[in-house]
């Protein structure tokens, strides 16, 4: 009895010992999937947006957000053009629903266009599922009109948790925040736009404006103008971040590993 006692004891013990080796093997091979999402970690465990780039080049991006009127998108791309400048253009799907005819007019003069969610909806207050409908939903929208596949997501309001950011980068999208914000719906003139920018531009800043504002496109010449004077470069997002082998710090900065 003594004997069949002690092998027993020894059969739990190997079974046990296995059991936990198979746990911690499939825990493991979990992480490593998850590994390009947890890329996007601060440090901290919460994911953040890209805000600007660490680069040694000077160059920076202008993005403008389109979500209200279309009234001056003809004067925008008539100065771009003659700065020959290109920019990336957050659309919301609703804009582009409304004015297709600019969405065309934008892509045709080569600048970027990217996501700004469907609906323009808060999106923090959504569930992962809805999130990931507003972003497929404008994606499917602007490629209707232009044929271009859309890989750059900016939330509504700047907002965003862990839920948007993995509901945006699990369907292959990078997010894109600012860390200059010119304030133009404000109503601020372009003075007022130039403090603010000279205040914060930098190598790899990505500079908030809007269309359908009181003085963005009037502006817009000499905030280019006034970036260029500096030495700056501007260049499309994608053409400004990195797409592998990078990290973001717990500001939204973007560099190497």
């Amino acid at each position: 009895m003594f004997c069949v006692f002690n092998k027993q004891k020894i059969y739990s013990y190997i079974i046990a010992s296995s059991t936990v080796i198979l746990l911690l093997a499939a825990s493991i091979m979990f992480a490593g999937d998850k590994m390009e999402t947890m890329e996007m970690s601060s440090g901290t465990g919460k994911l953040v947006p890209i805000y600007d780039v660490e680069t040694p080049k000077q160059r920076i991006s202008i993005t403008i957000n389109c979500a209200w009127n279309a009234d001056d998108i003809d004067q925008i791309l008539k100065i771009l053009d003659q700065r020959n400048v290109k920019v990336t253009f957050f659309m919301v799907g609703d804009w582009v629903d409304k004015y297709g005819e600019y969405v065309k007019k934008i892509a045709e003069a080569g600048h970027e266009i990217a996501n700004h969610s469907d609906t323009h909806a808060h999106v923090n207050k959504l569930s992962y599922e809805q999130n990931v409908e507003e972003v497929q939903k404008c994606s499917e929208k602007i490629k209707k009109l232009t044929g271009q596949d859309v890989k750059l997501y900016r939330p509504p309001y700047g907002e965003y948790n862990d839920t948007v950011i993995k509901s945006a980068t699990d369907n292959g999208y990078k997010v894109i925040q600012w860390s200059v914000d010119t304030l133009d719906y404000q109503g601020l003139d372009e003075g007022q736009m130039n403090d603010r920018i000279n205040q914060k531009l930098k190598n790899g800043s990505i500079v908030l404006m809007h269309n359908g504002t009181e003085n963005t496109a009037s502006s817009l010449d000499g905030i280019i103008k006034n970036i260029q004077d500096k030495g700056y470069n501007i260049v499309k997002v994608s053409e400004l971040i990195y797409n592998e082998g990078y990290e973001i710090d717990a500001n939204g900065t973007q560099r190497l590993k």
